[in-house]
């Protein structure tokens, strides 16, 4: 596969596609909160990719690693614009509360909720600690890929990752919302391993 994809052939590349589109897209969207900004996200990974295919290393394991690394990124590049979107938001009154009319409308809201506290939470943490927390523990990257997407070391990643997840852990309590619906997570360290699904588009 790396070899094809060096050498341009567009069939390997679709294959590619296929395989870890949603990955890129799941990851674009644990890093900036934003179904849209997560869809571009996708799609210039994938075209930055394409531009860069002569870069790719002749050995080696899965491209995955080198795909989220240049989705990290993309989403570090158009995090401000989202960032200024939900300040805006953050300023407006809250909507009125409303009814949960069935369990499914009830847990779409709370799966927002959960998502919400923890984008909060992660819009507090550095940009390096956000990076690690999303490809160590939502895309399953493990150490070493992790340090081959960052360009680190491996004992970066494990010492980063710990002191991450501590951090994350801490703000997300503070962030979230009191529950109002029976069953939701509240556990700080399930929500901070709870990933984004993507049914929720």
């Amino acid at each position: 596969m790396r070899r094809r994809v060096r050498e341009g052939d567009r069939e390997a590349f679709a294959q590619l596609y296929e395989e870890f589109a949603d990955v890129v897209y799941n990851h674009a969207l644990r890093m900036t909160g934003d179904w849209s900004a997560a869809e571009d996200i996708m799609s210039e990974t994938f075209l930055a990719a394409w531009r860069n295919r002569g870069k790719v290393r002749k050995d080696g394991g899965t491209l995955l690693p080198w795909l989220l690394g240049i989705a990290t990124h993309k989403a570090d590049n158009v995090r401000r614009s989202v960032r200024r979107r939900q300040l805006f938001l953050a300023r407006q009154p809250r909507p009125a509360p409303m009814e949960d009319f069935a369990p499914q409308a009830a847990g779409r809201i709370d799966d927002v909720r959960r998502l919400r506290a923890v984008q909060a939470s992660l819009g507090r943490l550095q940009r390096h600690e956000r990076e690690v927390l999303a490809l160590c523990v939502w895309s399953g990257l493990d150490y070493r890929q992790t340090a081959e997407a960052l360009g680190i070391s491996v004992g970066t990643v494990r010492s980063r990752l710990s002191r991450t997840r501590k951090k994350l852990a801490r703000l997300t309590e503070e962030n979230m919302e009191p529950p109002t619906a029976r069953g939701e997570m509240t556990s700080a360290a399930a929500i901070a391993a709870v990933p984004a699904r993507k049914e929720l588009t």
